[in-house]
């Protein structure tokens, strides 16, 4: 039987789709095997062979929620993120618009220059910021805010002037003519154009501060310790053992934020990672 154009256009699809569950299944198998073992208990978690079929239980998320220190690395974990997250935005985006609007010299190299700030890494960096935060004092809750902050803009300038060279200069030209000064047409005109760009940035971003762990452990104290520490120095039970329960079910926890705001905003993610690099009249 031979088939026609249609159905082999089918079979391709059909084909492909395939693929693509098979390789999205392959990865969010450890992420649901690390769920499924927070629910476990001790003897289901170390039974061998593994165990597929089991009796749920709550112990571990119970002890997670009981436990006197889960409370105050959440709250950590969440204004270092988020806050400096935030901050980190709103410092880049007339930053982003002064590189998308006036081409000063060696631009594109500038730019370079700014994002490989972001491809250095952490282990790298570590002892030399260790040494400038003791020299200047800053270790300590304004200190850890400040290094997320910096560690934020690069790549948040690098999206969002990809999304402002895609707003045409032609608004910027019409609103000034109108008589409308800079900051009016920054924060009014171009800024409700690149919404979906401050989201993007916002979200990448937060999935970096929000894992972040060996700056926190290094140049952090009480004040800062976040979820990441936790799981660190909560790794062991009392007996010198792997206490894979408590870290399975805080690991399930934490990743619960930065998993709702991917999948509420998946479609902005998926235009900022084009970089805003579609260019043309918006």
């Amino acid at each position: 039987m031979v088939m026609t154009t249609a159905q082999k256009r089918q079979v391709k699809s059909v084909a492909y789709y395939i693929v693509l569950w098979t390789v999205a299944v392959l990865f969010f198998l450890p992420v649901l095997w690390i769920a499924l073992t927070g629910f476990k208990s001790q003897a289901d978690i170390l039974a061998v062979p593994p165990k597929i079929v089991f009796t749920p239980v709550l112990d571990n998320i119970k002890r997670v929620i009981e436990d006197p220190a889960t409370i105050p690395y959440a709250i950590n974990s969440v204004w270092l993120a988020v806050g400096s997250v935030i901050v980190a935005v709103a410092v880049s985006f007339p930053a982003a618009y002064a590189f998308s609007r006036w081409k000063f010299a060696f631009t594109d190299f500038l730019m370079f220059l700014l994002l490989s700030t972001r491809m250095i890494p952490a282990a790298a960096a570590v002892i030399p910021v260790f040494q400038m935060f003791n020299a200047f004092g800053l270790r300590g809750r304004f200190g850890m805010f400040i290094l997320y902050t910096s560690f934020s803009i690069p790549f948040s300038v690098w999206i969002l002037k990809g999304f402002i060279d895609g707003v045409s200069e032609r608004f910027d030209e019409t609103a000034m003519v109108s008589g409308a000064g800079r900051l009016h047409v920054m924060f009014k005109v171009v800024l409700p154009q690149v919404k979906p760009g401050l989201i993007a940035a916002f979200i990448f971003n937060l999935i970096f501060a929000w894992n972040e762990y060996i700056f926190n452990f290094v140049l952090g104290n009480a004040d800062t310790q976040n979820i990441p520490f936790a799981m660190s120095v909560n790794l062991l039970s009392a007996g010198g053992n792997v206490d894979w329960g408590f870290v399975a079910a805080l690991s399930s926890m934490y990743v619960v934020l930065p998993m709702l705001m991917i999948f509420f905003f998946q479609k902005y993610l998926l235009v900022g990672m084009t970089f805003g690099t579609v260019r043309g009249d918006v």
